[in-house]
């Protein structure tokens, strides 16, 4: 395994997202209910975890409870396997967008941070955006979002903690549920979604 960021390549067919049929494609307004109706992501959990069986990405998906935060479900999270995630969904000065993944416990400095990624000043991203983009509510955003994200709106930032983690574990677009991936299935994920992640040592950070 290499810890330098590359887009593997892999011999399945190229991923093409998906819109849901008859739905006109309009923005999100997250305070209106209807707008799940008009805005149906591509991907919701049932959809996404088909969509690994058929490229052949191995998982185990674990049911539970909600868990809205990092401190949540502790003694759930300390029974499986692997590093478990926190995942921050970001938007710039500039307007552009992020996802940040990183392990639970890693202190994530936004005022530092920014410079590491090569963003503007950032800010935590609306709900609206949020499902726009990505196709999670809060409390379940997650990097197996980007299956949503056709448009490439979001820039995918990893900690090198999960880059070099032999487990790594993620809502499956749901907080009730925890999907366990080993490493190398990750990186057929962010391959067959042609994801280049941009990896940063939080950890290093000045």
């Amino acid at each position: 395994m290499t810890n330098k960021a590359a887009t593997l390549r892999v011999g399945f067919l190229p991923y093409r997202p998906r819109r849901p049929p008859d739905k006109t494609e309009m923005t999100a307004i997250a305070a209106d209910p209807a707008s799940d109706v008009l805005h149906e992501p591509a991907y919701d959990r049932a959809r996404l975890l088909a969509w690994m069986a058929e490229h052949g990405v191995e998982q185990t998906t674990h049911d539970h409870p909600a868990v809205f935060r990092v401190e949540e479900g502790l003694d759930l999270k300390a029974g499986l396997p692997g590093l478990h995630t926190k995942n921050l969904f970001l938007k710039d000065k500039k307007g552009r967008l992020w996802l940040i993944s990183a392990a639970q416990d890693t202190v994530i400095d936004l005022k530092r941070a920014h410079r590491a990624m090569g963003s503007d000043r950032l800010s935590f991203g609306n709900e609206t955006l949020l499902w726009e983009t990505l196709g999670v509510r809060p409390g379940s955003v997650t990097a197996l979002g980007l299956i949503n994200d056709a448009d490439r709106r979001v820039t995918f930032v990893l900690d090198r903690r999960l880059w070099e983690a032999a487990v790594v574990n993620f809502h499956p677009l749901a907080n009730t549920a925890t999907t366990a991936l080993s490493q190398d299935s990750f990186r057929r994920v962010l391959a067959l979604l042609d994801r280049e992640p941009i990896v940063v040592d939080f950890d290093a950070l000045d």
